[in-house]
């Protein structure tokens, strides 16, 4: 399969994992055996980014992916614990003072959960760590916290200045679900407060003129949701309901009358309306509730 991209949204791990798991579902042994069996041949370059959406990072979730939903060892550490050695080897080399881990994409050292910082984080979250990369983890999720805008959102880059995206992919959003995750691996009162305050930032800002996941409305409601899970305060689950309701009401009008965007991929889960059903299909289970390719 050569060097082809490797991860769970955007590569061949991602159907392969995805069949696998379906397979199993449907009591099809030999679909499982098949798809494990690609799985395993797919080949990570040498020169592949850290990051989720394109990169180890992306590979590594489709693994605790397939872990979660096969059993424990589908995919052995031996597969799992050299990627994740090769993805702390290089975050630890971008370090900045104050900040333990680092990366960057394109020569921008990137925060967000599809390029960057957030997204590495997130998946180390749901390795095996020593209690050094552990608490460099910690330590660099810390710094993002004291270091967002004032307004409670994050930027882009490590340099930007702008506070203006406020998305699952770059901002507040995503970011949020890493801290949600870092909630209940460090039990620091401080990552909740965070959480709590870039929902602030989501229910003020995040009504957006797209529908999806990534960039979208949909996508954003999934900060309301983790609150929801974490907390079980029914001030949560109203928001995420708000959020859903104004797309099952409005999305479908106001996308004919082109005042929303329905995705350069209109019928995409991350950048168009499957990722509007994908949310809906939440709603009915808020407790079960996760974003699609990121939570597990």
């Amino acid at each position: 399969m050569g060097a082809e991209i490797a991860t769970f949204i955007c590569g061949r791990a991602g159907v392969c994992a995805l069949g696998a798991v379906v397979a199993k579902h449907a009591g099809d042994e030999a679909g499982v055996a098949h798809y494990l069996s690609a799985f395993k041949e797919i080949k990570i370059h040498s020169k592949s980014p850290d990051e989720l959406l394109y990169g180890r990072a992306g590979y590594l979730w489709a693994c605790t992916f397939l872990n979660k939903h096969l059993g424990d060892n589908t995919i052995p550490p031996t597969t799992t614990d050299t990627v994740m050695r090769d993805i702390i080897r290089d975050v630890r080399t971008l370090s900045t003072i104050g900040c333990p881990l680092m990366y960057e994409w394109y020569g921008e050292k990137y925060w967000g959960a599809a390029h960057g910082l957030s997204g590495i984080m997130h998946v180390l979250l749901d390795m095996d760590l020593t209690k050094d990369d552990t608490e460099c983890v910690k330590g660099t999720l810390r710094y993002m916290i004291q270091n967002r805008f004032p307004s409670g959102n994050y930027p882009v880059t490590e340099e930007d200045k702008h506070d203006r995206l406020v998305h699952w992919c770059h901002g507040a959003p995503g970011i949020s679900l890493t801290l949600a995750k870092a909630s209940q691996v460090f039990p620091e009162e401080r990552f909740l407060e965070a959480i709590a305050e870039a929902a602030e930032v989501v229910w003020n800002r995040g009504l957006l003129k797209r529908v999806g996941i990534c960039h979208g409305v949909s996508g954003n409601a999934y900060t309301f949701l983790a609150l929801f899970r974490l907390t079980k305060k029914k001030e949560h689950l109203y928001r995420a309901k708000a959020f859903a309701c104004f797309l099952l009401d409005r999305a479908k009008q106001l996308i004919a009358d082109g005042i929303m965007h329905s995705g350069d991929e209109p019928y995409s889960l991350f950048e168009g309306q499957l990722g509007m059903a994908y949310l809906f299909l939440d709603m009915i289970n808020p407790l079960d509730s996760r974003f699609p390719g990121y939570e597990l």
